[in-house]
């Protein structure tokens, strides 16, 4: 977030009013095109049919790195939100919940070194690519230990049950291990290296928008 004019002593609260208010719209804007692009999902063969790409992480992004990570989250949050309103949920709010900590383990860390660095280069090598390794990192770790244990019991079915949706698309996958190792994380790699390979070619382009009555 430009937090310059907020922090300067010389700005009024009529402008600070102004500027806030701004914000709380875009956060709103950015979440809505989120919701969209999560109508246009891609299954993958590597993984079972419940994993499918989108690129709402790309508004996300873009929110973080112009507004700071705290907006970041509360887009994700407006997503995830308008899209339980609108289509409701298929897998009983887990996978909803996945998508927000999931979208947030990327976009969260990628924006905070993109403050300090504050440079596009900055932000694609460092910013971008730690933001992917940690959204993977993270992604097998709640999918191992929470989301996947909270499906199962949401939908009254065993661990192995899921795990061999998994060896239906590859036989190499036996275990919860090898499930995440083998779908949930290459899942993670592939969307985070599209994500940021979009807002790179997009976001020079749409920050000054965005910033714009905010300097």
């Amino acid at each position: 977030m430009s937090t310059d004019v907020m922090t300067n002593p010389k700005t009024t609260t009529k402008e600070k009013k102004r500027i806030s208010t701004k914000i709380i719209a875009q956060i709103g804007v950015l979440g809505a095109i989120a919701m969209v692009l999560m109508l246009f999902d891609i299954p993958l063969p590597f993984a079972p049919t419940f994993y499918k790409i989108d690129f709402s992480e790309v508004p996300v992004l873009i929110g973080a790195f112009t507004m700071g990570p705290v907006a970041g989250a509360l887009i994700e949050l407006v997503k995830i939100l308008l899209n339980l309103l609108i289509r409701g949920t298929s897998t009983a709010g887990v996978g909803d919940l996945g998508n927000f900590l999931i979208g947030c383990a990327m976009c969260i860390p990628a924006s905070l070194i993109y403050q300090k660095l504050h440079s596009r280069k900055g932000a694609i090598i460092s910013g971008m690519v730690t933001g992917t390794v940690f959204m993977t990192i993270v992604g097998c770790f709640i999918n191992a230990y929470l989301l996947l244990p909270a499906y199962a019991a949401a939908f009254h079915m065993p661990i192995d049950a899921l795990v061999a949706m998994g060896t239906a698309v590859n036989s190499h996958i036996n275990s919860l291990l090898t499930f995440v190792l083998l779908s949930v994380a290459p899942f993670n790699l592939l969307k985070g290296f599209l994500v940021s390979l979009i807002v790179f070619l997009i976001y020079k382009k749409i920050s000054p928008i965005l910033q714009m009555g905010r300097e």
